[in-house]
């Protein structure tokens, strides 16, 4: 009864629950609850109690606790027009007859669509007539890729029902030239997925802020997708997951452990949002990919093999050799031996009103770098990236370096001076790839985000994108690594020209039998020159336990060999790295990076006043321990003008190394190097080397 005492003419509701979400294709979703997209229309029966007499019957949705119409988060809506309704109002939803409607007999049978451009989330139905208000239903909005005036829409329906509807996945792992397939169960449609992935948008540092702004910016999927992408990282916020990379996950579960994402939704869920320990990259790309097919946004799972990290945002990636008895340098940037992230699809009217970059958005939720100050990527989109359009946003510059930067090789030497070894513009974004739709099978869409290695469009796009991208701190970057190159890579210029060098010498390695966990790994390098004479040459081969992410953790294999090659001939160097030495090191790493620095051995004796040249020592362990906390001092008068002290690799038994140092002579005459080797069972091994100065003749 009304409080004037008369009895409601909102008599009864009937949602058809069932029947709408079948329509609507949200059975999966939920039983018991109503849940549509928006676009198109569900259907509502109201059994009236009473006559109308004549007064108009007004729908009204809501959706968050601020509901406004000038925000699209309230709409006043009905049969006729609403005198009510606010001029500016946005969103606004409509009512029309079903055809199975009788007014007449108190039959009032609707249908009702939420516009193409409605906030996603809970929204709240209410009758109005007269005084009366009456709340009719409860039901949530999703996006609608069916919908050809939603931003999602997507026209192929095989696409629809592989990037929405499907629950089984597949992320390739491993590496350029080991790609393996690894099973990923989305889950998007298991229990509380619903109130999972509402949850989620509601403790997004934006709501904090302004929730009234953000409810109503969920009308638009690039503002959503950036939300979820910020939203699966815990780095700065209330997120899902936290990252972990060290091998230190006894707190939590390895990211290894997951097999897919809703067990991970639902532990953050019902610990009071509580993040949990750990995930990786693939992790958080399989968690955030089930989130956006949930949500109604079309999604895919993209693996990157070769993918570069670019700290600096100057497109170039440094990647740092240590010479002969060197410590590792760490850069800032890395290369990964692959990178998961998601695609997400999606008009952008804000980019360009042509649709130039509408299609497939790159969203990364793994925390590397911030993004308008959170740990978030995207969505940028490919078409973007494939074309070198680095002034856009969301991050494209982050995503480019990641699929096509080109890499700097530094040889680190012994006084802590660099020189360029080479420069490779083919390395980063390699087999870049995704699930086939209906299947299993491996894409390749690397012809998606870039044109072809070593064509010229390539390179010209290249250069564009470094041109777009010059600004602030990447284009004083970029100017530093310039003169870094100049000075340490090419000639002086002062002093006396430099001889002319020895023709290059070619390096490849090959495999004697394919690496399997277990067994000994058998590889040889392949060494060639050209030229007339015979070369001796030393060659430090070392491999690296390695994670995915390109960080080195700890060596398991350092040798120093030594060969002849001869003009026009492959000389061969066989490698044995035992099993003994990487298997436990291997266990918490995806991979082994073998690496060889090759030096010419003929060093000269003699030396030519201000005119650098370069020392060679040798070190045998004899022992059966390890060597550790090895240093080496350098001293000589007429040699360096102070003492020099060098810290160098651990040496194994049995093993041996070689260190390289550059000495610049400042006194003519007979020199004496004095050399002081100290390490964990050996102090004040003394030696010493004789070197003959002779004056410059310019």
């Amino acid at each position: 009864m009304t409080t004037e005492g008369r009895e409601s003419i909102f008599k009864r509701v009937d949602i058809h629950l069932k029947d709408n979400n079948l329509a609507h294709r949200t059975s999966l979703l939920s039983e018991d609850r109503l849940v549509v997209r928006r676009g198109t229309p569900f259907r509502v029966t109201l059994i009236l109690g009473r006559p109308s007499n004549g007064q108009q019957l007004t729908l009204k949705a809501t959706t968050g606790k601020h509901p406004s119409e000038e925000q699209g988060t309230l709409s006043l809506f009905g049969l006729a027009q609403v005198k009510e309704r606010s001029p500016s109002a946005k969103a606004v939803w409509r009512a029309e007859l079903h055809k199975d409607a009788s007014p007449p007999t108190g039959l009032l049978v609707l249908n009702v669509t939420p516009p193409a451009d409605a906030p996603i989330g809970e929204f709240k139905l209410f009758g109005i007539h007269g005084d009366e208000t009456k709340l009719l239903a409860g039901l949530v909005v999703l996006y609608n890729p069916w919908c050809s005036d939603d931003w999602v829409y997507m026209k192929d329906e095989k696409e629809i029902n592989e990037y929405v509807m499907n629950e089984k996945g597949v992320i390739f792992k491993g590496s350029n030239n080991y790609i393996i397939s690894s099973n990923w169960d989305y889950g998007q449609f298991q229990q509380k997925m619903v109130d999972i992935c509402l949850r989620m948008l509601d403790v997004n540092h934006k709501h904090y802020i302004d929730p009234a702004d953000d409810v109503s910016a969920r009308c638009n999927p690039i503002y959503v997708s950036r939300v979820v992408s910020a939203m699966i990282n815990s780095q700065d916020d209330n997120g899902v997951l936290v990252g972990r990379w060290d091998g230190s996950y006894a707190d939590g579960f390895r990211p290894s452990h997951w097999t897919g994402s809703h067990a991970i939704l639902k532990r953050w869920f019902d610990n009071g949002c509580s993040r949990v320990k750990y995930g990786q990259c693939w992790v958080f790309a399989g968690v955030m990919c089930s989130v956006m097919r949930l949500l109604g946004i079309p999604c895919r799972v993209i693996t990157n093999f070769q993918s570069a990290h670019d700290n600096n945002k100057n497109l170039i990636i440094d990647v740092y050799h240590a010479d002969f008895g060197v410590r590792e340098r760490p850069s800032p940037d890395s290369i990964w031996n692959y990178h998961v992230w998601v695609e997400a699809w999606m008009r952008r009217p804000d980019l360009a009103k042509d649709g130039r970059y509408d299609g497939w958005q790159v969203l990364d939720p793994t925390p590397q770098e911030k993004s308008d100050g959170v740990y978030c990527c995207g969505p940028s989109p490919v078409a973007a990236i494939l074309n070198g359009d680095t002034h856009l946003k969301y991050d494209v510059p982050f995503v480019f370096a990641a699929v096509n930067a080109d890499c700097i090789d530094w040889l680190v030497k012994a006084d802590g001076s660099q020189v360029n070894i080479s420069s490779d513009t083919k390395r980063v974004g390699q087999n870049i790839s995704t699930k086939a739709v209906g299947s299993g099978q491996r894409v390749d869409v690397t012809d998606s985000y870039k044109y072809a290695e070593g064509t010229k469009k390539e390179r010209d796009v290249y250069l564009h994108a470094t041109t777009r991208n010059l600004s602030g701190d990447a284009k004083e970057t970029r100017e530093d690594d310039k003169k870094k190159e100049e000075v340490v890579g090419g000639p002086g210029d002062k002093g006396p020209p430099k001889p002319t060098p020895p023709p290059p010498i070619q390096m490849r390695f090959e495999e004697v039998t394919p690496p399997t966990d277990g067994n000994d790994v058998m590889l040889r390098l392949v060494l060639r020159t050209e030229g007339a004479a015979a070369r001796p040459v030393s060659v430090n081969i070392k491999a690296d336990a390695m994670r995915y992410n390109g960080v080195l953790a700890v060596t398991v294999h350092n040798e120093v060999k030594e060969t002849t090659l001869l003009p026009g001939t492959d000389g061969s160097i066989p490698i044995q790295i035992k099993f003994s030495d990487y298997h436990e090191p291997m266990m918490d790493c995806d991979n082994m990076r073998v690496s060889a620095v090759v030096a010419d051995k003929e060093i000269p004796k003699t030396g030519t006043v201000n005119r650098e040249v370069q020392g060679e020592l040798f070190f045998t362990n004899t022992l059966s321990e390890t060597l550790t906390r090895c240093t080496l001092t350098l001293s000589g008068s007429g040699l360096m003008l102070d003492e020099r002290q060098l810290r160098i690799p651990d040496l194994k038994p049995s093993s041996r190394l070689c260190v390289r140092f550059p000495l610049l002579p400042y006194q003519t005459g007979r020199k004496t190097l004095l050399v002081d080797f100290d390490c964990s069972a050996f102090r004040d091994i003394k030696g010493c080397g004789t070197i003959d100065v002779r004056p410059s003749i310019f």
